[in-house]
C-alpha cells in the first residue's frame, strides 16, 4: 500500500495542468476524477458510511457519487484529500492487521463479504495498482509504472477473492466440474473455481485449465480488454473456460 501510494505521488506530481484534466481511459473520467475517486474511497475506510452506501446495490454506481460531487474541485483540493485520506487509511490498516480485527468479514454492495485487513488493504492497492497501469499512464501516453511480485500478490489476492465471491454468486454453466486458473509471473499462483467459487488447489481432475501472465490480468480480468486478446491458454474443455472467463468482470 505504502509502495502504491508513493508511486501514485511520484505520478501526479509530474502531471501537467493539462493532463490533470485530460480524459483517462475509465469511460466518463478524467485523471482528477480517478485520483478523487481513489482518495474518496481511501476516505470510506475510516469515516461512517453515507445513507448512499448503506442502500448501494452497485460498486459501480456507488463510486459514481463522490467523483460527480469533486468534479469542480481544484487539483490542490483533490490531491489535500488524496494524501490525507490514503495516509490515515495506510495508518487503519497498520493498526487492524495487528488484530483480531483483520478477519472481521464486511459487506462490499454486491461483492459479498471480505474479511476487514484485505478490503482496505486489497481493494486500495488493487485500486492504485489497477487506475495507475492501465487507466491513467497508458491515457497519457506515459510508460507504464513498474510493479514488484508483492504488490501483484496483493492485487491478485484481491481480485481472486471478488472473482470467488462473484462465481459463487452466479456461476457459469457447467462449473460443476472444475477449472483451474494459473496466472504467470510476479505474485502469481494458481488458484481452482468451481460453482462454490474459489477453492484452494487440492487432489482431483479439473476440467479445464486456464494460464495468462499474472501482469495481464488486472487488464483483462477487469473486461478493460478481452481475454481473447490476450495471452491466454486453455487446455482441456475449452468450451466451459471460455464460459468461465467471459463471466469474469473483478470490479
Amino acid at each position: 500500500m505504502r509502495a502504491e501510494r508513493a508511486e501514485m505521488l511520484d505520478f501526479t506530481s509530474s502531471l501537467t495542468d493539462d493532463e490533470w484534466t485530460a480524459p483517462s481511459a475509465a469511460a466518463g473520467w478524467r485523471i482528477a476524477d480517478v485520483v478523487a475517486h481513489i482518495g474518496a474511497t481511501a476516505r470510506n475506510f475510516y469515516t461512517p458510511p453515507s445513507r448512499e452506501a448503506l442502500r448501494a446495490t452497485s460498486l459501480e454506481r456507488l463510486n459514481e457519487g463522490p467523483v460527480d460531487r469533486r468534479r469542480d474541485w481544484s487539483r490542490a483540493q483533490v490531491m489535500a484529500e488524496y494524501t490525507r485520506a490514503t495516509r490515515r487509511a495506510t495508518t487503519l490498516l497498520d493498526l487492524i492487521r495487528r488484530t483480531p480485527a483483520t478477519r472481521l468479514r464486511i459487506p462490499l454492495v454486491e461483492l459479498g463479504r471480505y474479511p476487514l485487513g484485505l478490503l482496505i488493504g486489497g481493494a486500495l492497492v488493487f485500486d492504485h495498482h489497477t487506475h495507475l497501469r492501465h487507466d491513467m499512464a497508458p491515457a497519457l501516453g506515459r510508460p507504464t509504472p513498474s510493479t514488484d511480485a508483492d504488490r501483484m500478490r496483493a492485487v491478485l489476492t484481491w481480485m481472486i477473492a471478488v472473482l470467488s465471491n462473484q462465481v459463487a454468486q452466479a456461476p457459469a454453466a457447467g462449473l460443476d466440474a472444475r477449472v483451474a486458473l494459473t496466472l504467470t509471473g510476479p505474485g502469481g499462483g494458481t488458484w481452482w473455481f468451481d460453482e462454490a467459487g474459489g477453492l484452494a488447489p487440492a487432489g482431483g481432475a479439473v476440467a479445464a485449465h486456464v494460464t495468462a501472465p499474472a501482469l495481464a490480468f488486472p487488464d483483462w480480468g477487469t473486461q478493460r480488454s478481452s481475454w481473447r486478446d490476450s495471452d491466454v491458454t486453455i487446455t482441456g474443455d475449452t468450451d466451459l473456460a471460455a464460459r468461465f472467463l467471459d463471466a469474469v468482470n473483478v470490479i
